[in-house]
């Protein structure tokens, strides 16, 4: 086995733990190899949403079925940011594409929206 270079090791330790912190900040994390808000539910991707534009698709009624993630702290890390919805409220967005759970999600876990209408997907990362 190769030994890593000592940079790069270090390197990978801060991005780890970059990583880690903008999930911490975001009140984000991994579940069963997913994206999950901070009790647990699935959070999801819409294709309608188009990726760094800053802007959510899915407002008024579908945001009765599919609410958008608020922002829920002051600062955001990469790979995640923010989008302003149509109603002037901040919603969280993961490499560009604004983020929404599913209202038919009951319980933490649950992956009812996925693939919903071959449009609506869960983060898997």
């Amino acid at each position: 086995m190769k030994a890593i270079h000592p940079v790069l090791a270090a390197l990978g330790t801060v991005l780890v733990f970059s990583t880690g912190s903008a999930l911490a900040q975001t009140g984000m994390k991994k579940a069963d190899g997913v994206l999950a808000d901070a009790k647990g539910m699935t959070v999801y991707t819409f294709d309608k949403d188009t990726a760094g534009s800053g802007k959510s698709a899915c407002n008024e009624g579908c945001a009765k079925m599919w609410p958008p993630v608020p922002v829920t702290g002051e600062r955001v890390a990469s790979p995640y940011s923010t989008v302003t919805r149509e109603d002037g409220t901040k919603q969280l967005a993961y490499k560009g594409k604004p983020l929404y759970l599913f209202a038919k999600d009951t319980k933490p876990g649950e992956r009812k929206g996925d693939k919903m209408k071959d449009m609506w997907h869960v983060v898997a990362d």
